[in-house]
C-alpha cells in the first residue's frame, strides 16, 4: 500500500492529486496494476490534520511499539518500546502526595550537611511502582526498572541500590508513615472518625523458623544493652495460627488500619506467634501520637476481650467490635434472647438494639439473604449426617466409635451430632433449633453512645474494606512470596506493599474503577525510543479515549508527546 500521485493539466498549470492505492495482479494484462482505495484530493489543498487523525486512528489497531515504528520517519531507527502509562500516573500521585519531599526530609541528620536523597527517592518510587504493576523479587525488579519500564530520572538501577533504599526505608518508617498520612488526609479530606483494623499472616517456604531473639512488647528486636527481665525471645518468621491455613510453615503477622473509604493509613509487622488480643492495644497507643480527633475503632471478634475493650475506651475513643454469637457468655445470651422489633435499614439489613450494660450497646444485625443461605447449608449438612448415621444402631460399639471419630474431624457435621447414653448416634434436634435462631444474624458491641444502630451496623460492614486490602495485597501486589531473609528487609518489603496499595486505592477512589482495569488500560500507553542522524528521542503513543478519560478523572495532565531529546554530537 502506498500514496499514488496523479497529474492533471488545467488553465492555471499542472495540478497534483494524492491517492491511497495498492497494486493488484491483473491476469489479463499479465502484470500488477494500481487500484485506488481512497482519494485525498489536490496536494496543495490537503487537510494534513485530517491525515494525522487518520494515521493515529489506524495506529491504534497495532501494538504500541509497532505503531511507533510504523509512524517513524524513514531516516529514523526504532530502538525500543516500553509501557509508560502506569508509572506516569503513579509518579504523579507520588508527587501529589509529596512523598518525594517527605523522603528528602525524613532521616536527615539534625546537624551538619544534609544528605542528597534524590537517587534513593527515585529507587523507592520504582520499587513501589513495581509492586503495583509487575510485582517481583528485587533482583527482577531492578531488571524491570532498567529494561521494561520508564521511570523519570531513573534510566537503570542495580540490585544493591534497591537493598540500600529498603534498609533506609526501614530506619525511617515511623516518620514516613505519619507524614504520608498527613498529606493523604489533606489531599482526600479523609474522614478518620472510623478506623478499621485487622490482621493477617503471610507464610515463608522455610524448613526451620528464625532463631529466637529478645524482643520488646511491640515485637521489635532489642539491642544487647536493652535486654532485661521483660524481654521476650521470639523469632520473626516463626510458627503461629495461620490465616492462610498453613500452620506447618513459619509466618509473620501483619496489621493494617484503614479508613471508611478503604484508604490504608498505616501497617505493622509482628513475629508469627503474636496474639491478636494484644496487638490492638499497641496499635491504639501508636496511633495516639498522630493527634487524630476522636476515633471509633472497628475490629472483628478476634479482638473482643474485656481488656481490649477497656483499653479502647480510654480517652475519647470508642469501638465497634464483632461478638461471637455462639460464645455462650451471659451477655451474649441475654442480648440474643431479648425481645424487640427490628428496624429495616439499607443494604438488605435489619437491626435491633439491646441494652444490657452501662458501658456497652449491643446491636443484633439480621440479613435475610444470609439467613436463607445459612438454612440451606444446614439442611445439606443435616441430610448428609442422617445418611452417615443411618442403620448405625446395628453396628458394634467399636464401629460406631470409629464413625463418631471421623465425624468429629468435620466441625460442620459434628455440630449437629449427639450420642445417647447407650452410645447410639442421633441428629441433635435441639442444636438445630438453636442454630435456626442464629440464621443470618451477627452481634455487635459498641461503646459510643451517640452512633445510631444503623450507623453501627454499616460501620462494621465496612470492615470488609480491610479484607479487600488483604486480598489485593496478596493477589494483586503479591505480598507473598517474600524474597528476603533479614527481618529489616521483610519489614521494608511490607511498607513498599503498603505504599503501593495506598496509591492504587487513591486511583480507584478518584477514578471509580478497579486497579486491574485501570492498570490494563494505562499499560497500553507506551513510550518508544528512536534514533536518527540528529540524535535520539523518546515519543509517547497517542492517548486513547479511555486513557484520556482516566487521566481527567484523576486530574493528571496529558503527557508530553516527546519526553527526552538528545542531539547527536557533531
Amino acid at each position: 500500500m502506498y500514496v499514488k500521485t496523479t497529474k492533471r493539466e488545467n488553465k492555471s498549470g499542472t495540478v497534483r492529486y494524492l491517492h491511497l492505492a495498492h497494486n493488484e495482479w491483473d491476469p489479463a494484462k499479465g502484470r500488477a496494476v494500481p487500484k485506488v482505495l481512497f482519494t485525498f484530493g489536490r496536494e496543495d489543498q490537503l487537510d494534513r490534520d485530517a491525515v494525522r487523525r487518520l494515521v493515529a486512528s489506524l495506529s491504534r489497531l497495532l501494538e504500541p511499539g509497532d505503531a511507533l515504528a510504523a509512524t517513524a520517519a524513514s531516516d529514523l531507527e526504532f530502538v525500543s518500546s516500553v509501557p509508560f502509562g502506569g508509572t506516569y500516573v503513579l509518579d504523579h500521585l507520588w508527587h501529589r502526595l509529596k512523598i518525594d519531599q517527605i523522603v528528602g526530609r525524613v532521616g536527615q541528620p539534625k546537624r551538619g550537611r544534609r544528605r542528597d536523597m534524590t537517587a534513593t527517592e527515585r529507587v523507592l518510587f520504582a520499587l513501589v511502582a513495581n509492586r503495583a504493576l509487575a510485582p517481583s523479587s528485587k533482583l527482577a525488579a531492578a531488571d524491570w526498572i532498567t529494561h521494561d519500564a520508564h521511570i523519570d530520572h531513573l534510566a537503570e538501577v542495580g540490585e544493591q541500590p534497591c537493598y540500600r533504599a529498603m534498609d533506609w526505608l526501614h530506619e525511617v518508617t515511623a516518620d514516613l508513615e505519619k507524614q504520608v498520612f498527613d498529606e493523604v488526609a489533606n489531599l482526600l479530606n479523609l474522614e478518620v472518625d472510623l478506623l478499621f483494623f485487622d490482621t493477617t499472616s503471610t507464610y515463608f517456604e522455610l524448613e526451620e523458623p528464625d532463631e529466637p531473639v529478645a524482643r520488646d512488647d511491640t515485637g521489635r528486636p532489642l539491642g544487647d544493652d536493652q535486654e532485661g527481665n521483660e524481654a521476650k525471645p521470639a523469632g520473626f518468621r516463626t510458627y503461629g495460627k495461620s490465616k492462610d491455613s498453613r500452620d506447618d510453615l513459619p509466618q509473620i503477622v501483619i496489621g493494617m488500619a484503614v479508613t471508611r473509604d478503604g484508604i490504608p493509613v498505616r501497617c505493622w509487622c509482628w513475629p508469627g506467634n503474636a496474639s491478636d488480643q494484644k496487638l490492638i492495644r499497641q496499635v491504639k497507643d501508636e496511633m495516639r501520637d498522630w493527634t487524630l480527633s476522636k476515633i471509633v475503632w472497628v475490629t472483628d471478634r478476634g479482638f473482643s476481650s474485656e481488656e481490649n475493650r477497656r483499653y479502647l475506651r480510654r480517652g475519647d475513643h470508642a469501638y465497634i467490635i464483632g461478638e461471637k454469637a455462639r460464645s455462650g457468655s451471659p451477655e451474649v445470651k441475654a442480648a440474643l434472647s431479648r425481645q424487640g422489633r427490628y428496624t429495616e435499614t439499607a443494604a438488605n439489613m435489619r437491626v435491633k438494639e439491646v441494652r444490657i450494660s452501662d458501658t456497652d450497646r449491643f446491636v443484633i444485625c439480621h440479613n435475610p439473604e444470609a439467613a436463607e443461605r445459612d438454612r440451606h447449608m444446614r439442611e445439606q449438612l443435616v441430610a448428609h449426617l442422617e445418611e452417615l448415621i443411618a442403620d448405625t444402631d446395628k453396628l458394634s460399639d467399636f464401629k460406631r466409635g470409629e464413625l463418631r471419630g471421623r465425624i468429629a474431624d468435620k466441625p460442620g457435621l459434628n455440630r449437629y451430632l449427639r450420642a445417647t447414653p447407650a452410645g447410639k448416634l442421633r441428629v441433635d434436634q435441639a442444636k438445630i433449633k438453636t442454630e435456626e435462631n442464629l440464621d443470618g444474624k451477627y452481634l455487635l458491641r459498641c461503646s459510643d453512645p451517640h452512633l445510631s444502630a444503623e450507623d453501627i451496623a454499616l460501620g462494621y460492614k465496612q470492615l470488609l474494606e480491610v479484607e479487600r486490602g488483604w486480598r489485593d495485597m496478596k493477589q494483586i501486589i503479591d505480598l507473598r512470596p517474600v524474597y528476603h531473609r533479614l527481618e529489616e528487609r521483610i519489614r521494608a518489603h511490607v511498607v513498599l506493599c503498603w505504599l503501593a496499595l495506598l496509591l492504587i486505592r487513591i486511583i480507584e477512589t478518584q477514578a471509580d474503577t478497579t486497579w486491574p482495569q485501570a492498570r490494563r488500560e494505562l499499560q497500553r500507553l507506551h513510550v518508544g525510543t528512536f534514533t536518527g542522524p540528529t540524535g535520539t528521542f523518546q515519543q509517547v503513543t497517542g492517548l486513547t479515549k479511555p486513557q484520556s478519560d482516566l487521566l481527567a478523572k484523576l486530574g493528571i495532565p496529558h503527557p508530553k508527546q516527546v519526553l527526552d531529546l538528545q542531539t547527536a554530537s557533531l
